[in-house]
């Protein structure tokens, strides 16, 4: 009875191992990219659409001498690790060295593996068939360290974290051995859990925070090692969807609750992000309830109003006042910026493509009352600016923070003199009427943020393109554009043309572009030494790549499960970053 018992147990944890394997046949196979400009994608009728990417970064140059790297490392039964030969010249007298730690009783039955040659563009197969169990239960998870060498060859080694029991394995992370790997902590909080988690690069939780709620969907280290984040406050009576939240908080180090901050009722909700101000206040995204009424006086078509209402974005600043008290000490609504061309006996009546600084009510959402559905805020202190990702404009949009609440309400007044009218709109030209759908270049964006100073690109834009409705098909990239600022900080139009700029900077594209698709939320940050850090939030699934767009980290979120391990976005902090400081005290 107690072999069959043991035999039943050993089964059912086998399954589970396989289980867990059939997940990562779900991710993306992201390669490495020999970048070239333009290049040609194939669409859907057949025809071919060229993609304009103007460098500024050096680019990835021929490499003559023989350069062996891990293409892909598979896992389910045994660790199925792919070297290819991406030079021009042959690799001979192949040697791959392997090495395992950790673990209960994990080893590998060979730890060499020897092979003659290797021509250019070709690849194979290395099976690792680990023995024993390692489930970092008792022991820490097993650490697969993989060295390559050659004769007269550029090489790059991987390590791979994960865990198994005898040939059926599941990774948990990998990154290159590689100086190329920004030495940093990420921050990341999975979108089905009241967890917050801060891993280094070996993907080892190093500190954790645990709310009541759920995120909504943003969060954030501050300087003091407290973080801020969003929370889904729980039921609304009228807003939902994606990225329904309603709360702020702030948690300590260790873990107390500083302030709680809500703001949600019939009339308005917060959602999806926020942004702490160098003064202590907090900047947030809410829809608000306008009545099928107010939006038809104000030049809504009255067949866009499929549920009846519209939920126009604001945005508030919060300054915190107690413990679960804040005061708005300035807003901005889209409301008040409105223009339309179909009706001249309704208010805002006019010529669109006059007035790119105001927005079409009749653009945008046309079922749903989430009209603009805005999933992300930034700020730039030089600037005094606000840069907002608006997905059902594909567009992003900055305005001026420097003006009062009463001349964000209107079209004169602050730093730039425009009110809280658009300073700047990108992405998509042909919802003010500028460009055609050949023009839109943002399709379900997420996460645009600012380049800080001091890093590669600095005051340039990054932005997840999660590529939903692409005339070629659905694929994601990030993309880097150069805004065209001004010396006084305004932006450079030309009469009766749509915002430049017409390429791009920069881009991250897979090898097959399809093979990289985060359809809903997404993320990407510019770190200091020039690589950049990727969230496909559907997958969550992280990996950092270099300017010349080579892989060397990645990792996948098992939290809460590897069936449900979403993620909104992620950040990746210096070990120099003040917050930090308590981790190594």
């Amino acid at each position: 009875m107690q072999i069959l018992t043991y035999r039943y147990i050993l089964l059912s944890m086998l399954i589970f191992i396989l289980m867990l394997s059939s997940v990562q046949g779900s991710l993306p196979p992201i390669q490495h990219l020999a970048f070239n400009t333009p290049i040609e994608l194939k669409t859907l009728d057949g025809g071919y659409y060229q993609h304009k990417i103007e460098r500024n970064h050096p680019q990835s140059q021929p490499i003559s001498s023989p350069y062996l790297t891990i293409r892909t490392i598979n896992d389910g039964f045994g660790l199925t690790i792919v070297v290819e030969n991406i030079g021009e010249q042959n690799a001979s007298n192949i040697t791959v060295e392997v090495t395992v730690t950790g673990g209960l009783s994990t080893r590998l039955p060979d730890h060499i593996y020897t092979y003659d040659n290797l021509v250019p563009g070709d690849s194979l197969p290395v099976l690792i068939l680990p023995k024993g169990v390692g489930l970092g239960i008792f022991t820490d998870s097993p650490i697969l360290s993989v060295l390559l060498s050659a004769d007269a060859t550029k090489t790059r080694g991987k390590t791979i974290h994960f865990r198994h029991i005898g040939h059926f394995v599941r990774k948990i992370g990998e990154y290159w051995n590689s100086d190329e790997i920004f030495q940093g902590y990420t921050l990341y909080s999975p979108m089905i859990s009241p967890y917050t988690f801060l891993i280094n690069n070996s993907g080892t939780i190093l500190h954790s925070w645990e709310s009541s709620y759920k995120p909504a969907l943003s969060v954030y280290l501050l300087e003091d090692g407290s973080i801020l984040r969003t929370a889904l406050s729980g039921f609304n009576p009228r807003f939902w969807g994606g990225g329904l939240g309603g709360m702020v908080q702030r948690f300590d180090w260790n873990n107390t609750l500083l302030w709680s901050f809500r703001y949600t009722d019939s009339n308005h909700c917060l959602h999806h992000d926020i942004e702490p101000l160098p003064n202590g206040n907090v900047l947030m995204i809410s829809w608000e309830y306008r009545s099928a009424a107010e939006a038809i006086a104000n030049g809504r078509d009255p067949n866009g109003l499929g549920m009846g209402e519209l939920w126009p974005d604001h945005i508030i600043e919060v300054m915190p006042t107690g413990s679960t008290t804040g005061e708005i000490v300035w807003e901005w609504h889209l409301w008040d910026h409105l223009i339309q061309d179909l009706d001249p006996s309704k208010q805002n009546y006019g010529v669109v493509a006059d007035h790119p600084e105001l927005v079409d009510i009749n653009e945008g959402a046309w079922v749903l009352a989430d009209w603009t559905h805005c999933n992300s805020i930034d700020y730039n202190p030089k600037l005094d600016q606000i840069l907002i990702s608006v997905l059902r404009f594909n567009e992003i949009w900055i305005i001026d923070h420097s003006t009062t609440t009463e001349e964000a309400a209107g079209h004169t007044g602050g730093l730039y003199g425009h009110g809280g009218d658009l300073l700047y709109r990108w992405g998509n030209p042909q919802v003010y009427q500028r460009g055609s759908a050949m023009d839109q270049q943002l399709f379900q964006q997420h996460d645009a943020e600012w380049i800080p100073q001091g890093y590669p690109g600095e005051g340039n834009i990054i932005v997840f393109n999660n590529g939903r409705g692409r005339p070629e098909g659905d694929y994601s990239t990030v993309d880097e554009l150069q805004p065209p600022l001004i010396e006084n900080g305004s932006y450079y139009l030309t009469s009766g043309e749509a915002y430049g700029p017409d390429g791009l900077v920069w881009q991250y594209i897979a090898d097959d572009p399809f093979d990289l698709y985060a359809i809903n939320l997404a993320g990407a940050q510019r770190l200091p030494n020039g690589n950049t850090i990727i969230c496909d939030g559907p997958h969550g699934f992280f990996f950092e790549v270099t300017e010349k767009n080579e892989i060397v980290w990645e990792y996948v979120n098992p939290e809460p499960s590897l069936f449900n391990n979403h993620v909104f976005r992620v950040t990746k902090y210096p070990p120099d970053y003040p917050g930090l400081q308590q981790l190594f005290s």
